[in-house]
């Protein structure tokens, strides 16, 4: 098959080759039980301890404070959770109404069971109101969830800030770090007011089925699942060998080149919307433009069915992700764009863009040169024929951004 024009990084990455070399060994020649107290076995537990620092020196946290799991979507609920039983006497849930459903799910599942939940609104920009925070969070508050970087839009939340507030009412804070680790810069040592946080390797290049929960030292916390003492007594089961040595040898690839990846897809996600802007007429950028992920772009195509566009970048052999989901046969709206109050003619017609730090200038132009035709295409076969008259228009980015800074 030929290799595709891959820009759906978000929802999972190409497995780095050092990632891939270090776990090799682990499929074949060591394939010893970690929790095996013979020589053998414990060849391989040294191999999971240096992946546990590797990670650790990703989110700049103590090896001690990792806990490894099967990913983000575990992690998340064994957080919250882990937060309430920490916190039996308090009986309020705090989120965001644009959060991942491995958090939305879980606490809308406890509203029924004696939890009150409050979802906090955000804005145009996808900015959630830390006035709103300050309003909801009380005494009787057991847990702040939220994102670190959104899914859809990479909007980036301040989260010390919300976490100096959580702590101000005694409230523990969970982060869902799964889009941040290796694209923006973490600091837990630094991050104090960050109680609980969640990673997952393959979305910075490690291998899928594996990820951390980051339980900062002196955090109650409760396993999720039980039946054994592996991972200092916090997530029972035989350790995932392979993908935690594949998630170590990825987190030190991403912690010492960090920098130079940032900038390489800040410049590739720049290079695809201006493509994409001058050559698509009624194009919008959802999301503030600056504070979000270097990876990211969601963009709104009106006159254009999401459903329809998807599905001619496939045949185009395009990877990419609609800012809407085909759920039960019908287009159901983002709940992401949808709490961000975007106009319904721009959310069916939006598609997320990710790049990675292996994308290049010739995949960026190929994809802009497609997805523009495919567009054009599409506008001609559109019910509003205005819209296929008109030409591209002029991308005037610095307007955008200076109405997102108003927002």
């Amino acid at each position: 098959m030929t290799r595709p024009l891959y820009f759906d990084n978000n929802a999972t990455t190409f497995p780095a080759p050092e990632a891939v070399e270090a776990a090799l060994p682990l499929l074949g020649e060591f394939y010893g039980n970690p929790s095996s107290q013979h020589a053998f076995g414990q060849k391989v537990r040294h191999e999971l301890e240096l992946a546990r620092e590797q990670v650790a020196g990703l989110l700049n946290a103590r090896p001690a404070e990792i806990a490894f799991n099967s990913g983000a979507t575990e992690g998340n609920n064994t957080a919250i959770y882990a937060a309430l039983q920490a916190r039996p006497d308090r009986k309020h849930i705090i989120t965001v109404k644009t959060e991942h459903s491995s958090v939305l799910e879980v606490v809308r599942s406890l509203a029924g069971r004696g939890y009150r939940v409050t979802e906090l609104n955000v804005d145009r920009a996808g900015h959630l109101d830390l006035d709103e925070l300050k309003n909801e969070i009380s005494g009787d508050t057991a847990l702040v969830s939220t994102m670190w970087a959104n899914n859809e839009t990479g909007v980036i939340h301040p989260v010390g800030a919300i976490g100096d507030m959580a702590k101000q009412f005694g409230a523990l804070l969970h982060v869902d770090a799964a889009q941040a680790a290796g694209k923006l810069r973490i600091d837990l040592k630094h991050e104090l007011a960050i109680d609980l946080l969640t990673v997952s390797a393959h979305k910075f290049h490690g291998l899928k089925g594996c990820g951390a929960l980051f339980v900062r030292d002196g955090t109650p916390l409760e396993p999720f699942i039980r039946g054994g003492h592996h991972e200092g007594g916090k997530r029972a089961g035989t350790e995932n060998t392979v993908g935690i040595v594949a998630m170590g040898a990825a987190a030190k690839v991403a912690q010492l080149k960090l920098d130079a990846n940032i900038d390489h897809m800040r410049k590739m996600r720049d290079r695809l919307e201006r493509g994409l802007m001058s050559q698509c007429e009624d194009l919008a950028q959802n999301g503030d433009p600056v504070s979000r992920l270097p990876n990211t772009t969601n963009l709104g195509f009106r006159f254009v069915d999401g459903e329809a566009l998807l599905m001619m970048m496939d045949a185009h052999n395009i990877c990419a992700t609609a800012g809407s989901a085909c759920r039960s046969g019908g287009m159901e709206p983002s709940h992401v764009l949808m709490a961000m109050n975007v106009p319904l003619a721009f959310i069916h017609g939006s598609v997320r863009f990710c790049v990675s730090r292996y994308t290049t200038e010739e995949e960026v132009d190929a994809l802009v040169s497609k997805v523009s035709m495919i567009v054009k295409r599409l506008r001609e076969m559109s019910p509003f024929p205005a819209a296929a008259q008109r030409g591209p228009a002029q991308p005037d980015l610095e307007a955008h951004k200076a109405y997102f800074a108003r927002a």
